[in-house]
């Protein structure tokens, strides 16, 4: 069948109808589609020479025009961010502060400007957008700035405001790997008898603790100051616990290194199994005064965790163990990952005990039925 230009349909000689909907140039040969949705022309190239796919792209482009409202055509960017932000009063405070400062920057710095139609915003609008705004942030807040933009526009989608969400191609950036600090076990110990012999600090008594508390246990700041006493069962060696990150509970065993710290604790607490195992809760000041005065870096409630992590591996506890004592459900994975700077050490240990010999540490099971 010969092809026919219609000019009034094509709107150019140059293009030729293939099929309906779905137009060809006579020069490159690539594909266009026509889409007449009511009553207004839609027109795009598919960027393909091959039929078939370009009859799959045509498909698609009619889908995605059917679902746009065509009375919100010409609805801006400052209007659907206005929309936007009417959404985010359930969230927190600090949450809305981000957000709103991110969508400020789209609605001032946008390509085009914040008056340009949402149906004309093209994928480069949005490249050249985060192109200027990663000149001036870091890699992980790039991609707070990539969720919301791909947030933004996907609520322009699910409004009927435009087909497809052309935010929808960018990609997160590969977080680089943060340095935490973390005290060595030296460290640790002379930070809680600073904060201990503080005189003019009524709360020092109970500060060290805490810190000293995290640090045997390998809890986090908000498990360790929920912990009452009916969570701890001596007969048993263990603490239930509940981990507010992953909102589970789980058990943790007393430790050797953590027993005296909690019989001491258990002989000077108030009556009453409901009762808080540690008198506070924070003890970020009394971490700070004491780095300080001890000429160490700043450490944090988390630091001291890490450091039992680190000890742990170091001293060849299993990882899936430790995940276990941390509440984690993947078998270690997290730790093995997060912890890899450790391995090698406690790797080349292991390898030591690779002799020839029998080990002289190990109680052989066959013996003791003889």
């Amino acid at each position: 069948m010969k092809l026919q230009p219609k000019p009034s349909e094509a709107g150019t000689p140059s293009q030729l109808r293939v099929s309906q909907g779905l137009y060809r140039s006579t020069a490159s040969r690539v594909y266009f589609a026509h889409v007449r949705i009511g009553g207004k022309l839609f027109r795009q190239s598919l960027k393909t020479d091959d039929r078939k796919l370009a009859e799959r792209k045509l498909a698609d482009f009619r889908r995605a025009k059917q679902r746009v409202d065509p009375r919100l055509g010409k609805t801006t960017l400052k209007e659907l961010c206005d929309r936007y932000e009417e959404t985010l009063s359930h969230l927190s405070e600090s949450s809305i502060k981000s957000k709103t400062g991110i969508v400020t920057r789209i609605k001032g710095e946008w390509p085009g400007g914040s008056q340009k139609r949402v149906g004309d915003i093209k994928p480069s609008d949005c490249d050249r957008w985060l192109g200027r705004q990663a000149e001036r942030i870091g890699r992980s807040h790039a991609n707070a700035y990539i969720q919301l933009l791909r947030e933004l526009l996907g609520f322009a989608v699910r409004d009927k405001i435009i087909g497809d969400n052309p935010a929808e191609h960018l990609k997160y950036f590969k977080r680089e790997k943060p340095i935490r600090p973390t005290p060595t076990w030296e460290e640790f110990q002379a930070i809680v008898e600073e904060i201990r012999k503080q005189p003019f600090n009524a709360a020092a008594e109970d500060s060290a603790n805490f810190v000293e508390f995290i640090g045997l246990s390998g809890l986090g700041r908000a498990e360790a100051a929920a912990l009452t006493w009916s969570d701890v069962n001596f007969e048993r060696d263990q603490m239930i616990t509940f981990r507010h990150k992953t909102a589970t509970g789980f058990a943790v065993p007393i430790y050797p290194q953590l027993r005296p710290l909690l019989e001491r604790l258990k002989a000077d607490a108030k009556s009453g199994a409901a009762e808080k195992v540690l008198e506070i809760s924070d003890a970020k000041k009394a971490i700070a005064g004491a780095c300080k005065r001890l000429g160490l870096r700043h450490y944090s409630h988390i630091g001291f965790r890490r450091m039992f992590i680190t000890r742990a591996i170091e001293r060849g506890i299993d990882a899936k163990v430790i995940a276990q004592w941390q509440g984690h459900k993947d078998g270690g994975k997290l730790i093995l990952d997060t912890y890899s700077h450790v391995n090698p050490v406690h790797a080349q240990r292991m390898a030591q005990l690779m002799t020839n010999s029998e080990p002289t540490n190990i109680v052989l099971l066959n013996k003791g039925a003889a």
